[in-house]
């Protein structure tokens, strides 16, 4: 069959809004989970570990540590038992696939170095790149007057 046929017949089942996250980003999936006649949502967080396949095929590995030990999920991006998908905090990552992390341990299993954002001045040109937005001066505490 031709490729293009079957993309276009796939398009429909896509998510109308994609969840925009990329491989060490940290973020809460909320799926839904069946329990008898009831559904109720649960929800997953961890670092986002990789991605793979293309179109309906498209999935991403969570991670986290759970009770001293590391659980992965896989989640496929447009199913519909996937309600959506939150991101708690965008990571940098050099590389595609983070399986690195499953060697480490404790606070390091999970620590991915943090996005740097980059702030626009009036110029249209970028300004150095800042971890953090500035923090507002402490106010002097005032001087008590002496009677």
């Amino acid at each position: 069959m031709n490729q293009a046929l079957l993309d276009k017949i796939e398009s429909e089942q896509f998510r109308k809004e994609p969840a925009i996250f990329a491989v060490g980003d940290s973020v809460r999936v909320h799926t839904k989970v069946v329990e008898g006649d009831k559904e109720r949502i649960q929800i997953f967080s961890g670092v986002v570990i990789g991605r793979r396949g293309r179109g309906l095929n498209e999935m991403f590995t969570v991670r986290r540590i759970s009770y001293g030990e590391g659980v992965e999920r896989v989640f496929p991006v447009h199913s519909p038992r996937v309600e959506k998908v939150e991101v708690e905090r965008k990571g940098r990552a050099r590389r595609a696939k983070l399986t690195y992390l499953r060697k480490r341990l404790g606070k390091g299993a999970t620590l991915v170095k943090e996005k740097e954002t980059r702030f626009v001045g009036k110029s249209g040109h970028a300004a150095p790149a800042v971890p953090h937005a500035p923090a507002a001066p402490k106010p002097e505490p005032a001087a008590e007057a002496a009677p």
